[in-house]
């Protein structure tokens, strides 16, 4: 199916915004996870503070009680974003060159703050183990969202560091880790490694067509009012929600068992991984189009392997670290912490090795690397939750 190419636009700001968001080369993963440190420590800060009780709850939870009334509702919500919004925002933009040593005073505070607990006899009060695991994910999914939603409307501000923005071809970035923190954030609590039965294709369909909406809107208004979009991104017509919609149509209609997602997925990842070292990274980095469908979404489009391949990842390790095989619900916190802990520094070491001698990250192609330390960078957020 041949597409006309875009018309040429002959708006100068539109051009100054696309050059605002290219060529960009990144950061460095000892940045990215010193970020990934200093963060989730806000949580902490948020759960110390005892005059209000926790905020990042599930839905259920965030809706105020019939005792509870609108005065101190809103104060909660406004000290969740004092607390926790407000110095994030800053983090990313005027204290950028001090995240090294936030990181390590932070650190350093919360290590004195756990051991003063400890030696004063108290401990951290929860429901129970299997509440307080929930506690954990849903703070790890609550801060992914947030850490998007800042980002993304932080990027086109010259105070917002180029190095944090979307990187062009290899590197590794802030924003880099976006999709894929949304995609193994959704996976890790997903129907399949629940081991929830799998749903009929047209429940499936109907289910992912907010998705397609959305994918469809957004390409109509972009294009509408001649917003400045990076072809090299996903491509002309490709967007975030088309990779979700695509991601969750194949996890879908390809039911595998969370025992065996993992292995699955590894070999999707490493077969998708071989065809790009052969040549198809060439392809998909040139900035040569033809006139059909795929070569104009051509990112977006083989990318799609890499994304389902780190859902099939996420599959697996959700049902082996927050549900397992049985039925009585999660974990316990402590069983899961030590695992994380151990997988965290494994995906890292692997994304090093695979970083410097098999190919350069890229989020672009989604490549292996890539995958690798979405998983090792999420893995760690989501044990900083943790930390007793």
């Amino acid at each position: 199916m041949d597409l006309p190419l875009p018309k040429p636009s002959f708006n100068p700001n539109k051009h100054l915004k696309e050059e605002f968001v290219s060529n960009l080369t990144g950061s460095s993963m000892l940045e990215i996870a010193t970020l990934t440190v200093s963060i989730p420590i806000l949580v902490l800060i948020r759960h110390s503070i005892s005059i209000t009780g926790a905020s990042l709850k599930k839905k259920n939870d965030d809706a105020p009680s019939g005792n509870r009334n609108l005065k101190s509702y809103l104060a909660t919500l406004s000290l969740d974003f004092l607390v926790i919004v407000v110095p994030m925002l800053l983090f990313f933009t005027v204290l950028a060159n001090w995240t090294y040593f936030l990181a390590s005073l932070f650190t350093i505070l919360t290590l004195l703050y756990i051991a003063v607990k400890r030696s004063g006899g108290s401990s951290p009060s929860f429901e129970g183990e299997s509440n307080s695991l929930r506690a954990y994910v849903t703070s790890y999914r609550v801060i992914v969202m947030i850490i998007t939603f800042l980002c993304i409307l932080a990027v086109d501000f010259r105070i917002f560091p180029r190095r944090y923005a979307k990187t062009e071809t290899y590197g590794t970035s802030l924003m880099d880790l976006g999709v894929g923190a949304f995609v193994l954030a959704n996976s890790l609590v997903s129907r399949q490694a629940r081991n929830i039965t799998s749903v009929s294709w047209k429940t499936a369909i109907v289910s992912t067509s907010p998705l397609i909406i959305l994918g469809f809107l957004r390409l109509v208004t972009t294009t509408g009012v001649d917003y400045q979009v990076h072809v090299g991104e996903y491509g002309v017509h490709w967007n975030f929600f088309f990779t979700l919609a695509a991601v969750s149509i194949l996890t879908s209609f390809i039911n595998i068992s969370p025992q065996y997602s993992g292995v699955i997925g590894s070999l999707v990842l490493v077969g998708y991984q071989f065809c790009l070292v052969q040549g198809l990274n060439h392809y998909l980095l040139s900035n040569e189009r033809g006139m059909d469908i795929i070569s104009q979404n051509k990112e977006g489009i083989f990318s799609i392997f890499g994304y389902w391949g780190m859902y099939l990842l996420g599959v697996h390790l959700g049902n082996y670290l927050i549900f397992g095989s049985h039925s009585s619900g999660f974990r316990s916190s402590r069983w899961v912490r030590m695992r994380v802990w151990v997988l965290s520094i494994l995906f890292w070491l692997l994304t090093v090795l695979l970083d410097r001698h098999v190919e350069r990250i890229s989020r672009r192609t989604c490549n292996l690397p890539y995958v690798t330390m979405v998983v090792a960078d999420n893995l760690q957020l989501m044990l900083s939750q943790s930390v007793p």
